[in-house]
């Protein structure tokens, strides 16, 4: 991984282009008025954090709540009240560890599943909606180049944060 350039260098007016459009996508994305709105065009009433735990566990097999709040970079105490909030709701449930018995892993119900699958198609559809005017190769290209950015970023973060898990 190249080292990045020292302090006094510039940044690439490019750069500073990506970092100010990342901020704007994030920044709308994380708006508490646009998670309301997808909760309620998915018909899941949910909060934020839980979405995000909800997330991370679909694109993982059961894994124990310490390693789920290192993957999502959160304090583990969020973690286990925010479980404890989507077992009360029935949509995770907590199955003993195949390699400790004595620990737990987190598992997403069937209500768990449904509820993520909803979320992300109706947030699909919103994506798709506002890139409707967008060619199929200009879709492409997007994709691969995120896919790519995320990995370089995670790649960063995993050099900065040694005790940090990197997540797929």
């Amino acid at each position: 991984m190249p080292t990045p350039p020292p302090p006094d260098v510039p940044a690439s007016p490019v750069v500073a282009e990506i970092e100010r459009a990342l901020h704007r996508i994030t920044y709308l994305s994380t708006r508490a008025r646009q998670h309301e709105r997808l909760m309620a065009l998915a018909g899941v009433p949910m909060d934020r954090a839980a979405v995000a735990l909800l997330r991370r566990m679909a694109d993982a097999e059961p894994m124990r709540p310490g390693e789920l709040a290192a993957r999502l970079g959160v304090e583990a105490s969020h973690v286990t009240r925010t479980v404890q909030q989507l077992e009360k709701s029935g949509h995770v449930t907590r199955v003993p560890d195949p390699d400790d018995r004595r620990a737990q892993r987190i598992e997403l119900t069937d209500a768990g599943r449904e509820a993520i699958a909803r979320i992300r198609e109706t947030g699909v559809r919103g994506m798709q909606a506002a890139l409707a005017h967008w060619s199929p190769e200009d879709l492409r290209q997007l994709a691969t180049l995120f896919h790519r950015m995320v990995d370089d970023f995670l790649a960063h973060a995993t050099d900065e944060e040694p005790d940090r898990a990197p997540t797929p």
